[in-house]
């Protein structure tokens, strides 16, 4: 008999009368309404490429320049999001996208925000021109690269360690492939989600000094932000400008906390696999108040419409017991042949750069390239080991105590987002006094802005640990190293490695601008990859720049198969919680 298509019915209650939760919520939608008009006006203003743009440090234009950036931020975190569901979904659903997907996203990942900037914003001015709108997309797109990779990362290695019991639920129940996705996949995935959501966020405000200076035909482009606010506070010295920037961007985070991340932890506990008996549920105000406003209620009910409707629309077809319904079998063939076909290409893409490399700059600079890629290689290992003897513990501590880590979430974003920019006037100022090694001192650098990916996974993956897991391990009096062994480091390890793999690949693109620091007119250059794409882009040598970018790319690339991915792999076989 075939199944009727009606949606489940959605409440809008018995009268549309507003409340005084939507007088409460009225002047805050208000505000956010006249915030994106007024900002969405400002980024598609006339320009023309020469006309200046000028930043001032007067403290009263922070508000003003804190919105622009938050703007760009929030744009890139819609795209991030929207670009996850697709890419991870796809890569851990397809074993043939999964050999392309995967390692693009390790090139993708490697690739220096420089590099982004300087083969897009061209293009991006191109298709709006005489509007600054062309120069704001290229500066959301940088935003983009620095958010995506974290949030992929993150889902696609949910979606691959979904529980095996949920996994027999979903077949009991003959769920199709959209069904699975809305009603078990994406919930079981919306906790660590909404934390890399957050680390994203946070560790994008690193890059946004970068992002909002675009370079066209050897001209800056300093677009009105507090990026631009920074660097131009470190370019001129102005120590009160940067105590003026810290305090603005503090109550900015605090802002998108409450208004955004808050509401949105909140809301995805309920998805958690499991919660232990008296564990404190993360609370938000603000969602409070927007679940008790009517109209509120009501103007969710509409997409709340559709998507019940789209989950009758695209059911499962079959029973799941005919033929049509079984799944379809592998070939071995096939499988070979597209895999001796991603290689040939790869080999292809390898001759093609190499041969452009060696005609532009010689086999022994090469040579220099990849020696100084070794050397910026160690600095990351040595400080991603550091970072997660710390960050491991802690993070676990505050993950089993879910009312502490509602008090350190907003702590610990402020740390994330704080740009490791505004350290580089200290870093240089005390090398400088105390005649400190150059190579050493500026590699702590480098993990500022990454080592929060370890801990806000590490966090998320400790908060999501099913209870019956915890339960036999006090039943069994599992203490000491042995809990650790046995139940702690099994819980954490698929959250630890996705983490530690972002905060690998943030290392390295971070390190382009922490081994060439400046104060003033003062430099100071460490000896590395990272400083040698710097300075080359500052001299415009675009070879060299390829050439940097090439064997950074390589570098990330021999470590993410070589190390991560196995991790990956143990963390589905055999350290996963059922």
């Amino acid at each position: 008999m075939p199944r009727t298509i009606i949606p489940a019915a959605v409440s809008l209650g018995p009268s549309l009368r507003p409340n005084a939760w939507d007088l409460a919520v009225l002047p805050l939608a208000l505000a956010i309404l006249w915030v994106l008009a007024f900002g969405s006006a400002q980024m598609t203003t006339p320009y023309n490429i020469g006309d200046p743009l000028p930043i001032s440090l007067d403290p009263g234009e922070l508000p003003y320049y804190l919105m622009r950036s938050f703007l760009r931020m929030a744009a890139g975190l819609v795209f991030s999001l929207l670009f996850t569901l697709v890419y991870a979904t796809l890569a851990a659903k397809s074993r043939y996208a999964e050999k392309i997907l995967i390692p693009l996203l390790d090139v993708l990942q490697s690739i220096p925000i420089l590099g982004f900037l300087s083969i897009t914003v061209t293009g991006f001015i191109a298709l709006f021109p005489g509007n600054l709108l062309g120069v704001e997309c290229a500066s959301i797109f940088a935003i983009f690269t620095s958010q995506a990779w974290n949030m992929t990362f993150s889902f696609y290695a949910s979606l691959r360690t979904v529980p095996h019991d949920l996994e027999e639920a979903a077949a009991m129940f003959h769920l199709s492939i959209w069904q699975r996705f809305w009603q078990l996949e994406l919930p079981f995935a919306a906790p660590s989600l909404i934390w890399n959501m957050m680390m994203s966020v946070s560790g994008g405000w690193f890059f946004v000094v970068a992002s909002e200076a675009i370079t066209v035909n050897s001209q800056t482009i300093t677009l009105p932000g507090i990026g631009s606010y920074i660097a131009m506070a470190i370019a001129e010295k102005d120590l009160s400008a940067i105590g003026w920037a810290i305090l603005a961007m503090l109550i900015g985070i605090v802002l998108y906390d409450q208004l955004l991340f808050r509401p949105l932890v909140a809301w995805a506990d309920k998805f958690k696999f499991e919660s232990l008996p008296g564990e404190e549920i993360p609370t938000s105000r603000l969602l409070d108040v927007l679940q008790r406003a009517k109209l509120v209620r009501a103007l969710g009910a509409i997409p709340a419409f559709f998507w019940e409707w789209s989950l009758v629309l695209f059911h499962k077809r079959t029973d799941g017991l005919s033929k049509s319904g079984e799944k379809s079998f592998r070939l071995p063939w096939f499988d070979r042949l597209w895999t001796v076909f991603l290689l040939g290409l790869a080999a292809f893409a390898v001759y093609r750069i190499g041969d452009y490399v060696r005609a532009e700059v010689g086999l022994d600079e090469v040579l220099h390239v990849f020696l100084l890629g070794l050397i910026t290689a160690v600095r990351v290992i040595v400080l991603i080991a550091i970072a997660a003897a710390i960050w491991v513990p802690v993070g676990v501590w505050i993950g089993f105590r879910p009312r502490i880590a509602q008090t350190v979430q907003p702590i610990a974003q402020f740390m994330a987002a704080f740009p490791a920019n505004l350290m580089f006037p200290v870093a240089v100022i005390l090398i400088l006094h105390f005649n400190a090694s150059v190579e050493i001192w500026t590699s702590p650098l480098m993990i500022l802005g990454t080592q929060w990916y370890i801990l806000f996974n590490v966090i998320s993956g400790a908060m999501s640990m099913p209870s019956d897991f915890r339960a036999v391990a006090d039943n069994l009096g599992l203490k000491g190293w042995l809990r650790w062994k046995r139940m702690i480091l099994p819980g954490i390890f698929p959250s630890f490695v996705t983490g530690a793999i972002t905060a690998s690949g943030g290392s390295w693109n971070a390190s382009i601008v922490s081994e060439m620091v400046s104060w003033g007119d003062t430099t100071l250059m460490a000896t590395g990859i990272g400083s040698y794409i710097a300075d080359n882009t500052q001299k415009g040598d675009f070879p060299r720049i390829a050439l940097g970018v090439a064997v950074m790319c390589c570098y990330v690339m021999l470590f993410n198969r070589q190390v991560w991915r196995r991790m990956y792999r143990l963390a589905e076989e055999r350290l996963r919680i059922d």
